[in-house]
């Protein structure tokens, strides 16, 4: 990936994930691979985007594969990643349930069947569950990323209201959202397709009824904010469900520090970068010498202007990578080289 050109402007914003309709939105096995498409030979940017999209037609070759999970008293939604009833939708539609847990799924054709969860991966939110169903076709999942302006359309469980459609365009890509916690959402789709509470783990689909992402989160109107919602890339569903699967787990490359941003109760004399609030003990960065209070203000080749930068270039690398790192000490600019080990669990 790199470094992103423009940033959503919600630092100041609560972000709604859309998630369970309920108070909290609320071992791993072989599986067929999904039908995946990329883009057409000698396909131009301009040509993805003026591609003509028949909405009705595509709802009716997608719709099959979107279903809604029920957890508990709350719901979600999710799509279909392989027939044999592999299911992919949001780690947080299914977090109250945990792994192992049971669900339900409810398709298109109106059969709601058990279901079980495989696996899940908080750090980017996606979720794989096992339908108890053999006959369901899945959906295909675009291997590139959309293009900007070209057709969105958002189709899932909003409110309980099963199998509602939405449309629009994709308005930005590798957006990034602050979170309340310590995870950061990084790397999104952003669309201004309607997503509201009960689309997590719904599909976003281009013109020609390809998955280009799974829905993820809203920027509520109490906000001020109008049709602002956002998705996981394609891309990154493919590359950790596969490993959820095959695995059990996803790999995530993991730095050892407590990030924080620069916040005026600080007193720095700066307004970008990463404070170190702590270091893990024995981890990646106490050992390569940054300790609590260091500001972080590059990563590699990139300047790092918050926290969701910093998660975001973390993502970019993995478990064994050795990383050059620029951090600022009692006013005096110095460089670390941090060897990246694989995120703990938990």
């Amino acid at each position: 990936m790199t470094a992103r050109a423009a940033r959503v402007a919600v630092a100041a914003l609560a972000v709604a994930l859309a998630g369970c309709t309920a108070a909290r939105e609320p071992q791993a096995r072989s599986a067929p691979a999904p039908v995946t498409a990329g883009v057409p030979a000698g396909a131009t940017a301009s040509a993805q985007a003026t591609a003509a999209g028949d909405i009705p037609a595509i709802v009716r070759k997608v719709e099959p594969s979107v279903v809604t999970v029920f957890v508990g008293q709350g719901l979600g939604s999710g799509v279909v990643w392989a027939k044999d009833g592999t299911i992919v939708t949001n780690h947080h539609v299914i977090e109250s349930a945990g792994t192992g847990g049971r669900v339900e799924v409810a398709f298109a054709d109106g059969r709601r069947v058990a279901g079980e969860v495989r696996a899940s991966d908080p750090i980017t939110d996606l979720a794989v569950v096992q339908a108890d169903r053999k006959d369901v076709p899945p959906a295909t999942f675009q291997k590139s990323l959309p293009v900007v302006g070209e057709l969105a359309v958002a189709i899932g469980s909003p409110l309980g209201l099963e199998n509602t459609v939405t449309a629009g365009i994709i308005s930005g890509l590798h957006r990034e959202i602050p979170e309340t916690d310590q995870q950061a959402l990084v790397d999104l789709l952003q669309t201004d397709a309607a997503i509201s509470p009960g689309n997590s783990g719904g599909a976003l689909v281009n013109g020609r009824g390809q998955i280009i992402g799974i829905n993820e989160a809203y920027i509520p109107p109490s906000r001020g904010a109008v049709s602002l919602g956002f998705a996981i890339p394609s891309t990154t569903v493919v590359d950790v469900v596969g490993q959820l699967l095959r695995d059990g787990r996803a790999s995530h490359a993991y730095f050892g520090i407590t990030p924080s941003a620069i916040t005026s109760q600080l007193g720095l004399d700066r307004s970008t970068g990463v404070v170190v609030l702590t270091t893990e003990a024995g981890g990646p960065a106490a050992k390569a010498g940054i300790r609590p209070g260091d500001v972080l203000v590059k990563m590699g080749d990139r300047d790092l202007d918050g926290v969701e930068d910093f998660l975001d270039e973390l993502r970019n690398h993995k478990a064994g990578d050795k990383v050059q790192v620029t951090l600022v000490r009692s006013g005096q600019q110095q460089q670390a080289q941090v060897t990246l080990a694989e995120r703990p669990p938990g």
